[in-house]
């Protein structure tokens, strides 16, 4: 499967709601939701994880329903913030202190724009 570049640099095909959603693997969903009900300390089901990815049209996980940072790329028709004329931005700059590897991500992406 071909590597997939979210708005904010995560990449969404490494994400483990992505990878339940491919494999239609309820446990995984119910593994994932208990991990980012821990890590996060929000309330989330399992229902709630089922994504195909941030950037494509069909299901997207609680987060990208609400994500800031993805809206905004939709909004000016990027297919990711690094291909954006006001890229980083300050979303994303704070962003990037809790995701540095997004920041590369993107950085990497804008390179070979």
């Amino acid at each position: 499967m071909e590597r997939m570049v979210a708005y904010c640099g995560l990449i969404c095909s490494d994400c483990p709601a992505f990878i339940a959603t491919k494999a239609d693997d309820l446990k995984k969903a119910e593994e994932t939701a208990a991990l980012w009900k821990k890590e996060y300390k929000i309330d989330i089901a399992a229902n709630d994880i089922w994504c195909d990815g941030c950037i494509t049209l069909g299901k997207k996980c609680a987060h990208c329903r609400v994500c800031e940072i993805r809206a905004c790329g939709m909004k000016r028709g990027v297919n990711n913030c690094g291909l954006c004329e006001d890229f980083a931005c300050e979303k994303l700059d704070a962003f990037f202190v809790n995701a540095p590897g997004a920041k590369k991500t993107l950085g990497e992406v804008r390179a070979k724009k």
